[in-house]
């Protein structure tokens, strides 16, 4: 889960949390599933008869080097059907990228080894998005495989992606919809009874004492991370200007390694480790000089022999 406010490095206080903020969103969406499976059905467009949840927040982790993904909100409908729900609040440039990577890994979760392909499930990945993430001012974009040539051959892979664009204008939405997305653009529609019971349970949420304690050590966590960050991005910065100042003062000849241990505030160790790094730079860049040099006197000869053929 996301503690992070959406627009900054900063984090919101619990009891400030809306259903756009990742937290509030997964708690939710996975303790009211009836409000889970309305959303579903009103993104689908159709009945489903159950959900059920395998996992809070599902983790998948089975490639080699242990590169996974945590997941939203991962439930499971009529026929093993695994609808993923993601709430999307900034932009990204990799996000279609992103979608494809959950649906692979997706399917490497469920099939298991030696199985036939058959068995995979069908599937929905869902983003909700803050944004319209393709600019045509649609509600909801759906895709699907089909053959490029002829858009009427569907592949049939059971497999979709849907995106939920809350400032779109081109379908007639519901009732439903509608209220959906003003509640996703931050505004409430009264006498829906959707929208009411689904900030109902948000109130309900950030009076629950065990998430907000939940939350209070997700947000230290994320914390001391970013204070990390810094403090490294801090310690890089200090190292490379040190470096920039030796360079001066070994190229001006006028201070011995005392002096300039002394100036910059760093050991005899580190003023080594900083001499052999300029040194091995300055290696290369001889070795490319001389290169260059090279293939410059290389090009004039077979100018010169190309001028007296012609002559």
């Amino acid at each position: 889960m996301n503690v992070k406010n959406s627009s900054q490095n900063t984090v919101k206080k619990y009891e400030e949390l809306t259903f756009t903020d990742d937290f509030m969103f997964c708690k939710v969406m996975q303790n009211n599933p009836d409000l889970c499976k309305h959303l579903i059905e009103l993104i689908i467009g159709k009945k489903i008869t159950m959900i059920t949840y395998p996992d809070t927040q599902k983790a998948i982790e089975i490639t080699a080097d242990g590169k996974g993904i945590r997941m939203d909100v991962y439930v499971e409908g009529d026929e093993g059907t695994i609808y993923d729900i993601e709430m999307q609040t900034s932009m990204l440039s990799n996000l279609n990228k992103r979608a494809r990577y959950y649906q692979g890994m997706i399917d490497l979760n469920t099939i298991e080894r030696g199985a036939d392909y058959k068995e995979l499930r069908k599937t929905y990945i869902i983003f909700l998005c803050k944004f319209d993430p393709f600019g045509q001012a649609r509600i909801k974009y759906t895709f699907m495989q089909t053959c490029q040539v002829d858009y009427r051959i569907k592949l049939g892979d059971d497999a979709y992606i849907i995106y939920i664009n809350p400032f779109g204008m081109k379908e007639n939405p519901t009732e439903d919809m509608i209220a959906l997305m003003s509640y996703l653009r931050g505004e409430m529609i009264k006498r829906n009874s959707f929208i009411e019971d689904l900030d109902a349970a948000v109130k309900r949420a950030r009076e629950k004492e065990d998430w907000k304690v939940e939350y209070m050590a997700l947000s230290l966590k994320f914390q001391d991370a970013m204070e990390e960050g810094r403090a490294e991005g801090r310690a890089e910065g200090r190292a490379e200007m040190q470096q920039n100042i030796v360079i001066k003062l070994l190229s001006a000849n006028q201070f011995s390694d005392k002096e300039i241990c002394s100036i910059v505030d760093i050991s005899e160790e580190k003023l080594e480790e900083y001499k052999k790094c300029i040194w091995t730079q300055r290696k290369k860049n001889s070795i490319h000089d001389a290169a260059r040099r090279k293939i410059s006197g290389l090009l004039q000869y077979v100018l010169c022999i190309n001028i007296l053929l012609c002559l």
